[in-house]
């Protein structure tokens, strides 16, 4: 994480089923610059209080979980933090899926096999205007 005063980070919090996916999705994201991963889960309630404790910006998630699905937390967070960005990463990418996903909540849905460097460019993005957006709110505290 490349991270300061000057250069706020993005707050990620990941959630998948496989500790192996979320250990390269923390490796691939963290190393973006103004990212950082601040916790990770599998199943959509535990994500939840995560999400919630550690003030997380963006959420990336899976669609099939442990003990739920990405379309349960998408719902809960929909309804309990609507200001979050949230992005589905699955391999369930049907448009059927894709369809759920942003008609749930999804901000973000893309295939993992396919689409993964788009979801990295995707978050690159988001961390740059959080951090443009951040930096014009602390110079207009300053004024």
């Amino acid at each position: 994480m490349n991270s300061s005063p000057e250069r706020p980070a993005l707050r990620v919090f990941l959630v998948d089923a496989a500790v192996s996916v979320r250990c390269r999705m923390a490796t691939l994201f963290g190393a973006l610059d103004s990212v950082e991963i601040v916790g990770e889960a599998e199943e959509p309630l535990a994500a939840l209080a995560g999400i919630e404790t550690r003030m997380a910006d963006l959420v990336v998630t899976e669609w099939q979980l442990s003990d739920g699905t990405g379309m349960e937390l998408l719902a809960l967070l929909a309804q309990r933090m609507p200001h979050l960005i949230v992005m589905v990463l699955t391999n369930h990418s049907g448009a059927w899926f894709r369809r759920a996903c942003l008609t749930g909540g999804a901000h973000h849905f893309f295939d993992k096999t396919g689409e993964f460097d788009l979801a990295l460019q995707t978050i690159q993005r988001i961390a740059s205007e959080h951090r443009t957006r951040a930096l014009i709110q602390r110079g207009a505290h300053h004024v």
